[in-house]
């Protein structure tokens, strides 16, 4: 019902589902230079337009939506927001991490081994790995554990995507050598947990 109304409120703003994400809306600005966007997740919004306060005012004042926690993004689905010296805006996953090594940590009882310097060995081809099967626990934990890292790739850490998407294939059947490869992608993200996507506005040289 509220996902129904937010929508009808949006379209009445202008706004249009982008193509490749509906939750995603998008309207152009009066000039044609850009776009202003605002994701819907939920009941969590995040808003990239000229003036976001404007909006949000006009969503509580006229729409009579209940708003709170409004202001500059910092934190969202799990992501940290911010700009550095320069201004540059940035995103990390950094906390998402840290939540993640604990759920590690209380299931297998030890920190993830952080001497790795890559996600994978490099030539390595777990299609070829004749160890043990997982048992049915052992099974659950691996998949829960991939699917932990996928959202990791969602949240910008790109680099283990080739990783995760070669251990992803092995979820139905997993053995011990590919949690053992699972781990180490987790040893990496820790080590590499301060890694972030940055957006320059400006035109590239």
């Amino acid at each position: 019902m509220w996902h129904q109304r937010f929508s009808a409120c949006l379209r009445e703003e202008g706004f249009f589902p982008c193509k490749a994400e509906p939750d995603i809306w998008m309207r152009p600005l009066p000039d044609g230079s850009s776009y202003e966007y605002v994701g819907v997740y939920v009941d969590d919004l995040a808003m990239a337009m000229k003036d976001p306060k404007a909006f949000v005012v006009k969503l509580i004042n006229v729409y009579k939506f209940k708003l709170k926690g409004t202001g500059p993004l910092t934190f969202h689905l799990g992501c940290d927001f911010g700009r550095d010296e320069h201004g540059v805006l940035y995103m990390s996953p950094k906390k998402y991490i840290e939540r993640m090594v604990d759920t590690y940590e209380r299931i297998y009882g030890e920190k993830p081994k952080t001497n790795v310097t890559s996600p994978l060995e490099k030539g390595d081809h777990p299609e070829c790995d004749t160890t043990d099967l997982l048992d049915p626990e052992g099974v659950t934990q691996y998949q829960s554990l991939v699917g932990q890292l996928q959202w990791a790739i969602s949240l910008g850490r790109l680099d283990i995507a080739t990783a995760i998407m070669s251990m992803s294939s092995f979820r139905s059947a997993p053995r011990v050598g590919h949690l053992h490869r699972v781990k180490r992608i987790c040893g990496y993200l820790v080590k590499m947990k301060h890694a972030c996507i940055r957006f320059r506005t400006g035109m590239p040289d």
